[in-house]
C-alpha cells in the first residue's frame, strides 16, 4: 500500500473517520458518546460468575472500548483481539515471556528498544537462547534456523532501519516460527502488521498513538486466539494493567491520531528535507526521504512514514550546544508528541550510536515555525 492512502480496501471508511469513532459502544439516549472511566476493584457478582467483568485486575470497562479501537485500527474489519498492559514494556514482556519457555530460542533486533538487552539477559537467565542481528537488510534471516519466536522493530529505534516484513514473515511461518512486531513508531495509522502477515503486533501507546506525553501504556494484538490467551494469562498473574484513567485518556486521544499523523509525518519530511544540505549533519535517516536507504521496502509497506529523524552532528558538545538553542523543541527523552522534543540519544548509553547523534520527534507545529527554529539552532551551535 502507498503511503499516505486514506482508505482501507473493503471497509469502505478513512482513517480519520475509523480514528472517532473506534471503540465507541452502541449510542444509547442521554448517555455520553465516551463513557468516562470506571473506578473499580469489584463488581456485583451474585451466583456464578458468567459475566464479563469480575475483578479488577482481570477486565475493566474501560479498557474494553480502549482494545476494540486499536483492535479497529490494527486490522480494520477483521476479528482481531487487543489487549492493554500499563506500559509499552510491560506489552513486549507479556508477549515474549507467555511465549517462550527453557530450551526455546528467539530473535531479537541489535539496533532495537533500549531496554531489549535488559530483557535478553532475563531471557538467557531463565534458559532461553537469544540471537541477535540487525533490523536492516533482514539481516535477522540469517539467524533465525530453528527459532520460536522473531522480534522485528521496524522502523528500528533509533536508527530507523526497515526491514522486509511480508519476505521476513513468510521465510519465518515456513519453519514454523513465530513473529512480533514492535510498532510503536509507525503506529496502525503507520503500519499494520498483522495485513503484513505478523502473529503479534505490539507497542507503546506512550508515543504517537496517544501523543500528548501525559500517560503510559501498552498493547499487544493478534488474530490467534491461541496465542492471546497465553497472553491474556500473564497479564492476569503479574497485574501489568493500565489504570481506567490512562485507558480513557488514551481512548479520547485516538481521535485525533489521524491528524497528528498526518501533521507530525509532513513535518518530518520538512525537516528532513532541510537538513540535507547542512555540512554539520551526518547520517541523516528518515524513511519518507526518497534517498533513504529504507525508503524503497518503506514505501511498499508503510502508509505514512512516521515522525522519527534522526542525525548526527560533530561532536556531543555539539549536539549539546543545538539542543540548547531549540526554542519550540523540548529536550526530552520519548517520541511521538504533539510538541516537537530531541535529544542527544548518546547520553543514556546502550545504542550503539556516535555522541553526537540526534533522535528528533516532529510534533504538531506549524512547518515553517519547526524547521526555522531548527536551522537557527544549527547556525548558532557552529559557532
Amino acid at each position: 500500500m502507498k503511503p499516505g492512502d486514506n482508505d482501507t480496501p473493503g471497509t469502505g471508511i478513512g482513517d480519520g473517520t475509523r480514528a472517532v469513532r473506534a471503540g465507541l459502544p452502541e449510542p444509547v439516549k442521554y448517555e455520553p458518546t465516551l463513557p468516562g472511566p470506571v473506578f473499580a476493584a469489584h463488581f456485583h457478582l451474585p451466583g456464578e460468575p458468567t459475566g464479563p467483568y469480575t475483578y479488577g485486575r482481570d477486565e475493566n470497562p474501560t479498557w474494553t472500548h480502549l482494545e476494540r479501537a486499536i483492535g479497529e485500527l490494527e486490522a480494520p474489519g477483521e476479528d482481531v483481539e487487543t489487549l492493554a498492559f500499563a506500559s509499552g514494556m510491560a506489552a513486549i514482556s507479556a508477549v515474549l515471556f507467555s511465549q517462550l519457555r527453557a530450551g526455546d530460542t528467539v530473535v531479537l533486533p541489535t539496533d532495537g528498544y533500549q531496554v531489549l538487552p535488559l530483557v535478553r539477559e532475563q531471557l538467557t537467565a531463565y534458559g532461553i537462547e537469544v540471537r541477535t542481528a540487525p533490523t536492516g537488510d533482514d539481516a535477522q534471516l540469517g539467524v533465525l534456523d530453528g527459532a520460536k519466536l522473531l522480534w522485528i522493530e521496524t522502523p528500528s529505534n533509533p536508527g530507523l532501519d526497515v526491514c522486509d516484513l511480508r519476505r521476513i514473515v513468510e521465510v519465518a511461518h515456513g519453519q514454523g516460527t513465530f513473529v512480533a512486531v514492535d510498532n510503536t513508531l509507525a503506529t496502525p495509522l503507520g503500519q499494520r502488521p498483522l495485513e503484513l502477515g505478523a502473529d503479534f503486533s505490539v507497542a507503546s501507546g506512550t508515543k504517537m498513538l496517544t501523543g500528548h506525553g501525559d500517560l503510559l501504556l501498552g498493547y499487544v494484538a493478534s488474530r490467534d486466539a491461541g496465542l492471546m490467551s497465553s497472553v491474556r494469562r500473564w497479564r492476569k498473574i503479574v497485574g501489568a494493567i493500565p489504570g481506567p484513567m490512562e485507558a480513557w485518556l488514551a481512548h479520547r486521544s485516538l481521535a485525533t491520531l489521524h491528524l497528528r499523523a498526518e501533521r507530525q509525518t509532513a513535518n518530518a519530511l520538512a525537516l528532513a528535507e532541510a537538513l540535507r544540505d547542512r555540512p554539520e549533519v551526518t547520517g541523516l535517516r528518515y524513511p519518507g526521504l526518497s534517498d533513504d536507504p529504507s525508503h524503497k521496502i518503506a514505501a511498499q509497506q508503510m502508509r505514512r512514514f512516521g515522525c522519527v529523524v534522526s542525525f548526527s552532528l560533530p561532536t556531543s558538545a555539539h549536539a549539546e550546544r543545538f539542543l540548547e538553542a531549540l526554542r519550540l523543541v523540548d529536550d526530552a527523552t520519548s517520541f511521538g508528541g504533539v510538541r516537537s522534543t530531541a535529544e542527544r540519544r548518546g547520553r543514556w548509553g546502550g545504542d550503539a550510536v556516535s555522541e553526537g547523534f540526534i533522535r528528533f520527534s516532529a510534533g504538531a507545529e506549524d512547518p515553517q515555525d519547526l524547521v526555522a527554529d531548527v536551522l537557527r539552532a544549527l547556525d548558532e551551535s557552529a559557532r
